[in-house]
């Protein structure tokens, strides 16, 4: 695949980035795609290696293993090498249905998994996607797919975020009239709220909606079913329901002074943030720290999303606390070769944090005990104190190291250590079961204890990825497909 001799002939390079003082000026997408030119010779470093790990789709001790929704990478990335832009993207769109997403904002275990990453850099597939299905837009090749008939079934999703879209796109190919019910005032959930304009421009969600229409979806927002509709009334619409309305409820911090004003959830903060940016207006949504000190409590993609949103808000100071220890630079013995390695990188927002305070904003094995309140109950700083893991044959914990507590000064505080599954209030409404937090499956992967109700994504398999919640939105259609078709033979 590609050239034979290619990934000895070249380097890996990644996209070329803005500078990090300019960008943080501004909400624009930090930075650009492959030239043609680029990417061809990105996709030359394809080796011909026998059985590729790439597109897998596997999970090794819970960590991702090759692409969740099996891109075909290989042969696409040939066809990108010999310059047959078309085919590739057609090859692309066999199994992804938003490449502009992944491409974008998918953390790329495929890469992890790509033989060449044994020795070397693996092959830049994640910037290639994004290039191959940016082309097709730019060359006019992706034109609005109308389905030829209609089954006169009708299916409503709950939920626009990727899931429910992907499960949207699926089963509108199949014939299926579809509705998607958003509570929000713009459709994309998670892809529209919960991701930075910076790393995903919104009008690049905004225009796969438009080509979704185009093909015959109906989009309903501003409604929240069994709020604003209840869910016996979308019951007795629709021949069949996919509940896809992600992993919402955040996981708190039960310390002292956790009701400080100032203190939100990641969530809270970055969707109030792309609402401001969107509205173009100064309203109760916005959250500004301008001239503030920041504290982000977790370490992962959500807290460097806050610590990036803050930084072009103007604020005079970050720092982003992780429990876990620093990564090492070469992958660990617990990752090991096909999975997706756990090791030191510098996200963006990293970048950009010591490119304007001279220190990476992160720290390691930090506890926090407190959040102090001034006398107005605003909160003037965290409380924390230093950690060691401690690991044993059971598993492993953290133990606090006397005489580290320390006081961060403080404005605003943001929560972001993950979520513990979804509320359940719509599905008490609907009679669906719940099993840690999340939907409870009956049958095959998807079906829950009410016929006709199907739940997948984040509200089924846990707070995950973007790539895995295509997977299973692409999925839930077809178990939904073969209900609706064997409902309609029972019927006959």
């Amino acid at each position: 695949m590609g050239k034979k001799t290619g990934f000895l002939e070249y380097k890996r390079i990644s996209p070329r980035e803005r500078d990090p003082m300019e960008r943080i000026k501004d909400w624009a997408e930090f930075s650009y795609a492959f030239t043609d030119d680029e990417a061809k010779i990105q996709s030359a470093r394809c080796m011909d290696c026998g059985t590729p790990f790439c597109h897998t789709g596997m999970e090794i001790n819970g960590s991702a293993s090759g692409c969740p929704i099996n891109n075909l990478i290989p042969e696409w990335n040939d066809l990108v090498y010999r310059g047959r832009w078309k085919d590739a993207l057609e090859r692309l769109l066999k199994t992804n249905n938003f490449p502009e997403f992944t491409g974008r904002v998918c953390p790329a275990p495929c890469e992890g998994s790509c033989t060449l990453a044994i020795t070397d850099p693996p092959v830049a597939i994640k910037s290639i996607e994004q290039k191959i299905i940016d082309k097709g837009f730019e060359m006019g090749w992706i034109k609005p797919r109308i389905p030829k008939r209609r089954t006169g079934k009708k299916v409503a999703i709950i939920g626009s975020g990727p899931a429910g879209l992907a499960a949207a796109d699926q089963l509108n190919q199949m014939g299926h009239s579809v509705t998607i019910f958003e509570k929000d005032d713009r459709p994309g959930g998670l892809l529209m709220y919960g991701i930075p304009n910076m790393k995903l421009d919104k009008r690049i969600v905004e225009r796969r909606i438009r080509l979704l229409k185009d093909e015959g979806i109906t989009f309903i927002t501003n409604t929240e079913v069994g709020k604003t509709i209840p869910a016996k009334q979308i019951k007795n619409k629709f021949d069949s329901i996919v509940i896809a309305t992600g992993a919402q409820k955040q996981r708190d911090l039960s310390i002292q002074g956790r009701d400080a004003s100032g203190v939100y959830f990641a969530m809270d903060y970055l969707t109030r943030a792309t609402k401001h940016l969107l509205n173009g207006e100064d309203h109760e949504w916005k959250i500004n720290v301008h001239g503030k000190d920041v504290i982000v409590i977790g370490g992962g993609d959500t807290g460097a999303d806050c610590v990036a949103t803050a930084l072009r808000q103007g604020c005079r100071n970050c720092v982003q606390f992780g429990k876990h220890p620093k990564p090492p630079a070469t992958r660990p013995n617990h990752t090991p070769w096909p999975a997706e390695p756990d090791i030191f990188t510098v996200d963006y927002a990293h970048l950009e944090a010591k490119s304007k305070f001279g220190k990476d904003p992160r720290q390691y094995l930090i506890q926090t005990k407190e959040i102090i309140k001034n006398q107005s109950g605003h909160v003037k700083g965290v409380l924390t104190v230093e950690t060691r893991k401690i690991m044993t044959k059971e598993g492993s914990y953290f133990e606090q190291i006397p005489g580290t507590e320390k006081i961060w000064p403080a404005d605003y505080v943001f929560i972001a250590i993950g979520f513990t599954g979804t509320y359940p209030q719509l599905f008490e409404q609907f009679g669906v079961e719940m099993e840690n937090h999340r939907a409870k499956i009956v049958s095959g992967k998807y079906k829950t204890n009410v016929e006709g109700i199907f739940a997948a994504g984040d509200v089924r398999r846990g707070q995950s990825l973007v790539v895995w919640a295509i997977r299973e939105g692409r999925e839930v259609a077809k178990e939904v497909d073969q209900y609706l078709k064997q409902s309609a033979e029972e019927i006959r």
